[in-house]
């Protein structure tokens, strides 16, 4: 046999061995959850001890905060502020973000805040059109329209925020989404427990205006979780943006540890429903980066450093951080990666050319 020949033969077989090793995903149902303005360094170092002081941090307790959260390693430092990120997603599924290990995930959009970042996320591909964070109804639909399009998806994809910017964001009047953004976490309350759900949110004090805490968007999120059983959840959270704007360091560690027991109780909660257990795909991300240093309260175009963002995921399947996800990645390829969990990425992106490919390894 040939030189060239046998070279063939174990690409061949290398390929073969490859596809029939690699977990493809496989899901019915996929939750979706961004934590706004999260920043990778926290995501993969955990709390950073510079910032933990009452200069740079805002930080009244110092004590108390680095005996919550700051640890000797960087490894430990993340496990204890997002242990369920670490010691779930992280091992049984996939991460991707951390730039001081040279696997970055970037934005494109250019703006690098918030409603840019959302519509490259939802949509798959950046428009300089969106310009701003105002109430002007999206041009582009999202993968969460284009799904409750699909007649098996019909009536079973919602979505719930803690910004009122969400309804735009997601075109409600062209789309028809259920997209709870701000007011009563439960639109129409039926049963006392709704009811006492509405006004226990009814009476936290507006302390953002446009945007509510996120414990009222996470009890909204998970009732409609129970009660109606959606496909597609989507629960966009923010108050580790608004409490970095305000140099909150404390409390902007304290929302990033809230979310992480959010994620928690989301995934556990549909591991005892039989319509999710076993056939559920969870995807985690956020919509910019922020500065670093004294800058970390900031993000936007002045900020260079905050187009460095990070996703992770897991789903049906997979055990272990095999090597199903490419890499370097960008913003744009969570709204295709979505609908590759479903095994509808092809279809996806033939409705949206402009869509970036998904982040699973082709």
């Amino acid at each position: 046999m040939s030189k060239s020949r046998l070279i063939t033969l174990v690409l061949a077989c290398s390929t073969t061995i490859a596809s029939a090793q690699r977990p493809l995903p496989a899901a019915d149902r996929v939750l979706i959850v961004t934590m706004d303005g999260m920043r990778w360094q926290e995501v993969f170092g955990g709390a950073a001890k510079e910032l933990v002081s009452a200069g740079a941090g805002g930080v009244a307790d110092t004590v108390e905060l680095a005996r919550r959260f700051l640890r000797d390693t960087p490894q430990a430092r993340r496990e204890a502020l997002m242990p369920f990120l670490w010691g779930t997603i992280a091992r049984d599924g996939w991460i991707r973000g951390d730039s001081s290990a040279g696997l970055p995930v970037r934005v494109t959009n250019g703006k690098r805040f918030s409603y840019p970042g959302y519509n490259e996320l939802l949509t798959g591909s950046p428009d300089d059109r969106i310009d701003s964070n105002d109430k002007i109804p999206n041009p582009n639909p999202s993968v969460l329209e284009w799904l409750n399009d699909r007649p098996a998806f019909h009536g079973s994809v919602a979505a719930f925020a803690s910004w009122d910017r969400l309804p735009f964001i997601l075109n409600t009047s062209r789309s028809h989404l259920p997209a709870n953004g701000d007011g009563p976490p439960v639109a129409n309350p039926v049963t006392p427990e709704e009811r006492l759900l509405d006004e226990f949110a009814a009476a936290l004090p507006p302390y953002w205006g446009n945007v509510r805490f996120d414990a009222v968007t996470m009890q909204g999120a998970l009732h409609h979780l129970k009660i109606r059983k959606p496909r597609v959840l989507y629960v966009m959270m923010g108050d580790t943006d608004e409490w970095a704007h305000e140099r909150r360091y404390d409390l902007y560690l304290d929302a990033a540890h809230r979310g992480d027991q959010f994620l928690r109780t989301l995934w556990e909660t549909v591991q005892r429903m039989p319509e999710y257990r076993g056939r559920t795909a969870l995807l985690v991300a956020t919509d910019h980066g922020r500065g670093s240093g004294n800058d970390w309260t900031d993000h936007g175009r002045d900020v260079p450093a905050s187009d460095r963002i990070w996703m992770a995921g897991l789903m049906p399947g997979l055990r272990g951080p095999e090597s199903v996800v490419r890499g370097p990645l960008v913003q744009a390829q969570f709204a295709a990666t979505i609908a590759a969990l479903l095994g509808l990425e092809a279809e996806f992106r033939k409705a949206n050319p402009r869509a970036a490919a998904s982040v699973f390894v082709p």
